[in-house]
This record gives structure tokens, sequence and C-alpha cells, in this order.
């Protein structure tokens, strides 16, 4: 029996194989396979899918709130932050820091921590 996680890896593993990428991105734009599969692109299929109900979806939601789904879970997983810049197109991490520090575990708590010991030293 296969995990969730071991069937998204090979689903995307398959998808790679079979269609290739582009500059590391796995969606590309449909009328131009050299590009990257531009944010309006994803939002336009989106809306299409909602308005013809193929999608089962809260009320209200947002494509976009699937990329803060994406990076909260993998920040609250532990990974690295760096990583997780990157895949979200962030120029820095900074931008990604500013935004989902709150997420991460313990990140206030343990620079308390480390700063309480430095002072008792």
């Amino acid at each position: 029996m296969t995990t969730g996680t071991s069937r998204t890896r090979h689903a995307i593993e398959w998808y790679a194989d079979t269609y290739g990428t582009v500059d590391g991105y796995l969606l590309r734009h449909p009328q131009d396979i050299t590009r990257p599969f531009l944010d309006y692109c994803v939002n336009n299929r989106w809306q299409r899918i909602k308005r013809a109900n193929a999608a089962d979806s809260p009320e209200g939601m947002v494509l976009y709130g699937c990329r803060h789904f994406f990076a909260s879970n993998c920040l609250a997983r532990n990974l690295p932050i760096t990583d997780v810049a990157e895949w979200m197109g962030h120029r820095s991490v900074d931008v990604t820091f500013k935004t989902y520090r709150h997420l991460m575990p313990g990140s206030i708590g343990h620079a308390a921590q480390e700063i309480d010991l430095g002072l008792a030293a």
C-alpha cells in the first residue's frame, strides 16, 4: 500500500519524466511549452473549473490560498526556509521569513531561549 506522500512523489516524477520541465518548472504555458505556466493561466483554469462545479472546494477558496497552504506546511514541518523561498519564487529569503515566520515551530521561543542562555553565561 502506498502512502499519500509516495503517491504524490510518484505522480510528480512520472509527469516530469513523461513531459519534462522548463528551467525547473513542472507545468508549462499551454500555448508555448518552452515557458513556465504563468499564474494567470493557472487562475483562468481554476475559474473555469469552479464555474463548471468540477472541483469540490470550500466556498470563497481562491487558488492563491493553495500557495500559502503549501508554504505554511513546508515551514511547519521544518523544511529549510531557503528551499521554500526558492520554490515560492521569492526574490529574497527575507520575504518568506517576514510572511511566514509565525508558522515556523518554536522560532520565537527558540530565539528567546538562546538569548537567555547567552545572557546567563
